[in-house]
């Protein structure tokens, strides 16, 4: 039975499957090989932090792993010898929980929960078949979302011209440099994104800048990693994004929303929001989207999804830039998380076809 798995079974058999030593696994952890070994005996458990980065390390699903540490943290603090009042206590959680749930739902449609259920659907397959990813499909995948959000902010470079400018370092003739610089720098965000995604911190202002200090990086190396300090308009936007001196005010508001949302929210309802919220502030003089997609990516893959790669062609590129104009209009407030969500199911059902032909 699934339910009598144990933290010290999944997190041994991983180390032995990554072909790990003890003593590797604590310098990677910062911690004593004791305390691994501890472990994986079962006379530890891991504190939550401790158990992300085993995660990462082990290269076993968080949510997975979370599920059986929390049974034994609750098996461990009611005890077997109250049973009679643990299994009342437990149902009792139960019911607040599915409270809770209930409460943090009614303001999606029956369209977005169907399809939020869909794409949980499919990540637990992908999580049942992550040992069939490879770098090589990542590469391709990440390569393939970089020419993408490219492609949206008007660069004219292909697939096959970004994949030579990237990886075989040519210079594609005929092709501006800052278009070069674009898909250089956001190949090395993309790095810096995955890098942010095995911190168990929260997303901050310090990553923000980052991300958009590379998008920018010798394109506008005097606006790289900075909040803008002029007014701006969207170009055929009804939106006007606010003044510069009310940046500093919206941008401590967006981070204290994530603060009180990001264990609340469902993660793709997350990702879209903080997406949306970052281009409707529109807080840098330019790379807002492509630092907004990033962001988003970022919070999905933290949480185990895939990069929802938002297509550059007219349809798409059309159909993006209006959801999120309906949101910024008050026309409709959950048109661009209706977007997103459908952006990252067609990305995990692409992403399960590569990976495993059996599920197509």
């Amino acid at each position: 039975m699934i339910l009598m798995v144990m933290v010290k079974e999944l997190l041994k058999e991983a180390r032995i499957k990554q072909g790990f030593k003890l003593r590797e696994v604590a310098q990677l952890l910062g911690v004593d090989q004791a305390l691994v070994s501890k472990f994986e005996s079962g006379d530890r458990l891991p504190t939550e932090e401790q158990l992300q980065k085993l995660a990462t390390v082990l290269s076993i699903p968080f949510d997975q792993l979370a599920v059986h540490w929390l049974r034994q943290k609750i098996m461990k603090e009611i005890g077997y010898n109250q049973s009679v009042y643990a299994l009342q206590a437990v149902n009792m959680v139960m019911e607040d929980l599915m409270i809770y749930n209930s409460k943090n739902t009614t303001d999606y449609s029956q369209s977005l929960v169907s399809l939020l259920a869909e794409i949980d659907q499919l990540k637990m397959r992908l999580d049942q078949i992550r040992h069939l990813d490879n770098y090589r499909i990542a590469q391709a995948l990440e390569l393939e979302y970089t020419f993408e959000s490219n492609r949206i902010e008007g660069n004219t470079l292909t697939l096959r011209e970004t994949d030579l400018v990237i990886n075989e370092g040519l210079t594609v003739s005929g092709k501006s440099l800052k278009e070069h610089l674009e898909a250089i720098n956001h190949q090395d965000a993309i790095v810096l994104m995955k890098d942010l995604v095995s911190l168990s911190s929260p997303f901050n202002e310090r990553e923000l800048l980052s991300i958009h200090n590379l998008i920018l990086r010798g394109i506008y190396p005097e606006e790289a990693g900075r909040f803008r300090r002029v007014p701006v308009m969207i170009k055929g936007s009804a939106h006007t994004p606010p003044e510069p001196f009310l940046l500093r005010t919206q941008m401590d508001d967006y981070f204290s929303w994530y603060q009180q949302n990001h264990q609340r929210l469902h993660p793709v309802v997350l990702a879209a929001e903080m997406h949306e919220k970052l281009v409707t502030i529109h807080p840098f003089i330019d790379g807002n989207g492509r630092t907004a997609r990033l962001v988003m990516n970022l919070i999905l893959l933290r949480h185990g999804y895939v990069i929802a790669n938002i297509k550059g062609d007219f349809d798409t590129r059309m159909s993006y830039y209006n959801s999120l104009e309906a949101v910024q209009t008050h026309t409709s407030k959950e048109s661009f998380v209706l977007f997103a969500a459908q952006v990252e199911k067609k990305s995990l059902e692409r992403y399960l076809s590569v990976i495993d032909t059996k599920h197509p």
